[in-house]
This record gives C-alpha cells, sequence and structure tokens, in this order.
C-alpha cells in the first residue's frame, strides 16, 4: 500500500470519530502522531549510534513503548493515557539550559498540539495504519515527502494553506538562483512547512564531503513560524531529512524589535514567502522605525529582511504585485531597498501560479546587499503553449524555468526580458510595475477608439433590451 493510501485510509478513520470536525483538526491530529512516530525511530537510530544516549521522550511515552504493538492498549484504556499521560508530561516537560536541545522541540511541538479524538478504538485503527510506515528505512524516509504533499493538498481544501505554502518548482528555482555555499547561514523567517528550507538542504548536501561538512549543515539551516501545524511539519520534515536538531523557532518574527538585532544575528542568504494581505496587531508596528510603520504583513517582512541580511548577503522572496505598484511606506520601502541594495532580477509570474490559493500576481525580487541598485532586470515568466493561466490540476513545473536559468548569466534583452535604469524608477516614483515593452501587442487589446465604439455598441444594445423588457412588462 503507498503512503498516500495510507494517509487517505487513516483520515477515512478519522472521519467516523466525533470529536475531530474539519480538515484543519484532522491534519493536526494526524501531524503530531506522526512526529511521534518519527521521533522514536530516529531515537533507534541516535541509541545505535552513541551508547551513552539518554532519551529525550520518557519511558512509556516513545511510540514503540504504547503504539507499536498492533494488538496493545485500546479504548478507553488508550484514550486515557494519551490525553492525562503522553500530553500531559509531553507538555509539561521540565527544561533548563542544560537540558538537551531536542527535547525543547519536543516541548514545543506538543505545547500547542491537541488528541481531537474521543474514540479510543478508532484511535487504535489510526495508530495500526500509520505502523505499516516504517520510518527506519530510507526507502520509507523519503517517501515522507509523498505524505508531506498529500498533507498539505488536504490543507488547501481546509482553505487556509495559501500562507504557508510554496509551489515546490518555485522554491526550487529561487534556491537554485541564490546558490547556498556550505558555511552559509540560510534563513526563512516565515518558513511555513519548511519547503524553502529543506530545498536549501538538497542544495548544500551536494557540497558535503566530509565529517566537519556535516556538522556545518547542521547547524547553518534555521527557520521561524508562528503557528502550530505548520511549525511541526517543519520540525517534522527536516528531521526526516536527518537535521538532528532542527533550528526552527515557534515563534512570530516580527514581535522582536528590529533595531535590537546585532551581527550575530545576521544571515547570509535569506528564502522566503511572506504572508501578503494580513493585517498585523498594533503592537507590531513600534517594533519598526516610523517611516516603516504598517499593518500590511508583507511589508514588515520585507523590513525585516533588510535588517536581518549580512552585507554581501543575497535574497529571494515572493511579493504581490501590491508591493511593486504601492505607495506610502511602501515607496519609502523600497527607496530604502535599491538605495541600500542591488535589487537586479525581477521575475514576473503569470496568473495562478498559487492557485487555488490566490488568484494574486505574484513576483520573485532577488537582491544582494551592500551595492545600491543601477539598473533591474524583468524577466516576465511565460505560461506554457495553450495555457490561460496555471490551475490546482495544470501547475507551473520546474522544467519551465530552464528560460530564466539559460538568461540568467548571460542576460540580453529578448520577448521575455527587458532592464530599467535606477533613473527611470526615480522617476516613475519608484513605481516597479513595469510592463514588458518587447511583447507585441495581442489581439484582443483593443485601441482607444476601437474600445469606445465597442462601448457605445453594448449600451446601444443594453438600452433596446430594456425598452424590450418595458413593452412586455406593460402587456
Amino acid at each position: 500500500m503507498s503512503i498516500s493510501a495510507i494517509i487517505k485510509a487513516v483520515q477515512d478513520i478519522m472521519r467516523q470519530d466525533a470529536g475531530v470536525d474539519g480538515d484543519a483538526q484532522r491534519i493536526s491530529q494526524l501531524v503530531w502522531m506522526i512526529f511521534l512516530k518519527v521521533f522514536d525511530a530516529k531515537e533507534e537510530e541516535w541509541e545505535l549510534m552513541d551508547d551513552d544516549y539518554t532519551p529525550i521522550i520518557p519511558e512509556g511515552l516513545r511510540w514503540r513503548d504504547w503504539a507499536a504493538d498492533d494488538e496493545g492498549i485500546t479504548g478507553d484504556e488508550l484514550l486515557d493515557f494519551v490525553n492525562n499521560k503522553l500530553f500531559k508530561e509531553l507538555k509539561e516537560m521540565e527544561l533548563d539550559e542544560n537540558s538537551n536541545p531536542k527535547a525543547f522541540i519536543v516541548k514545543a511541538v506538543f505545547e500547542d498540539s491537541y488528541n481531537y479524538m474521543k474514540s479510543g478504538t478508532l484511535m487504535r485503527q489510526v495508530i495500526n495504519k500509520l505502523n505499516e510506515i516504517d520510518f527506519t528505512t530510507q526507502k520509507d524516509r523519503h517517501l515522507f515527502n509523498d505524505i508531506y504533499e498529500s498533507i498539505l493538498r488536504d490543507l488547501q481544501s481546509a482553505g487556509n494553506a495559501g500562507e504557508y505554502y510554496t509551489p515546490r518548482p518555485v522554491t526550487q528555482f529561487m534556491v537554485d538562483m541564490v546558490n547556498p555555499q556550505l558555511g552559509e547561514k540560510v534563513l526563512d523567517f516565515a518558513c511555513g512547512t519548511g519547503g524553502f528550507l529543506v530545498c536549501a538542504l538538497e542544495h548544500l548536501k551536494k557540497q558535503v564531503k566530509n565529517i566537519e561538512d556535516e556538522k556545518t549543515l547542521q547547524e547553518t539551516i534555521l527557520g521561524i513560524e508562528k503557528k502550530p501545524l505548520p511549525y511541526m511539519l517543519a520540525v517534522t520534515n527536516l528531521i526526516l531529512h536527518d537535521i538532528d536538531e532542527p533550528k526552527i523557532r515557534h515563534d512570530n518574527s516580527l514581535t522582536r524589535n528590529v533595531r535590537d538585532y546585532k551581527p550575530i544575528d545576521k544571515v547570509d542568504i535569506i528564502v522566503t514567502n511572506p504572508p501578503f494581505g494580513g493585517i498585523e496587531e498594533d503592537g507590531i508596528q513600534v517594533n519598526f522605525p516610523q517611516q516603516f510603520q504598517t499593518k500590511e504583513t508583507a511589508d514588515l517582512f520585507m523590513v525585516l529582511l533588510m535588517y536581518l541580511l549580512k552585507d554581501n548577503g543575497r535574497a529571494a522572496i515572493v511579493l504581490p504585485d501590491g508591493f511593486l505598484f504601492g505607495e506610502g511606506v511602501k515607496t519609502t520601502i523600497k527607496e530604502k531597498l535599491l538605495e541600500e541594495f542591488n535589487l537586479h532580477t525581477i521575475v514576473r509570474l503569470p496568473n495562478g501560479v498559487f492557485a487555488p490559493y490566490t488568484d494574486i500576481n505574484t513576483n520573485l525580487l532577488f537582491f544582494e546587499k551592500g551595492k545600491s541598485t543601477k539598473e533591474i532586470w524583468f524577466f516576465e515568466h511565460p505560461l506554457p503553449e495553450g495555457y490561460k493561466k496555471y490551475t490546482k490540476t495544470k501547475p507551473i513545473r520546474y522544467e519551465e524555468f530552464e528560460l530564466e536559468k539559460q538568461w540568467w548569466n548571460n542576460r540580453e534583452e529578448n520577448e521575455y526580458a527587458w532592464k530599467v535604469s535606477i533613473e527611470e524608477i526615480k522617476s516613475r516614483n519608484y513605481n516597479l510595475d513595469i510592463k514588458n515593452p518587447n511583447k507585441d501587442k495581442p489581439d484582443d487589446i483593443l485601441s482607444s477608439s476601437e474600445l469606445i465604439l465597442k462601448l457605445e455598441s453594448n449600451i446601444n444594445k443594453s438600452i433596446a433590451l430594456i425598452n424590450k423588457i418595458k413593452m412586455v412588462v406593460k402587456k
């Protein structure tokens, strides 16, 4: 049975449980169970490698102690154990500065997790299904991506996944172009389920030659995520990609005053897709200098990025069209960006890349800190032939970015690419919403006079129709 089939079977069982209400709760329930099972598989590995290893999860609470045996506890006894022992003890683990960092991860995962299931018998059925996956084998471990993708697909119908999901081809392209090198610190401060971090990790793994390199890799992938469910998924995902102590904080990265950041906090690379369209609470704004104070989440993340990037650091960020043409605080942010950073490339994505979450048009901005911008190259990513837009069933594919990759190091203007000088951008009052001047005018774009004639004709038709309706009503 494939892993995605197992996960589907698990969710079908959960649908019979009166306590689990809707997709979001089902997924949350599934994720803490998978986390415990994955963590137990990793602890088995750590025990084999280190004779003095002290288990993080206390004996009796480990997956192998209460869940691994298909004939193990069930019904009310299982329910009582999970609610009154497992959750209670993991939430209340007493930790201090000498505690193993892995213990902080377990506690953080369980602090915001709940057992929604009310039937111990159904819970035992779920556990037995999950036991069909063996996370100690490389094969099943790599198949975690299947689970991860199917959970994300289900989150779509839960209606709130757009906040923390970026299509894999987009994350892969952004990481490839920023090209992290071993030893550089890579951060995503709104990391969602960890898509950018896993892409960066896979990119860096190709550079690992020895144990020292491996140690460096363990220390340099950093994330922050405020919502419990994506945080849990990101941690689980990194553990399965052999990061033993994921450096992901469960926190809102906007709650720290940007003036408090010291050189030691700064990073070499930031790759991120911050939530946009969100509104932050009043207290958040005071963490930013007055000229940058706004409630728009994406703008605040953009300012945070500028404070967190080291000199000569590189960044790639997903931003909506609204940032490009926006005024007021957005203009002030863009002035700072172009003065202190070299915004060398904006890739304009077509409609539907983030379907089905949002139809907002998005852009990928690539820049480096330490040099001001002299010119910006724009690249308009074309839709494949025959497409009017991307959809859930026809998503963007990684191979399509080959166009940008071929062009990237040998830049010339073409039907998709054009450059704009800083003088022109300043004359436009920092409006970066610049249309492709090299594109043939499509047949369906009318001139002003054609548009007026068409409008006039439509108005006349409407008047004739209204008169007909009046005649019918009189009769």
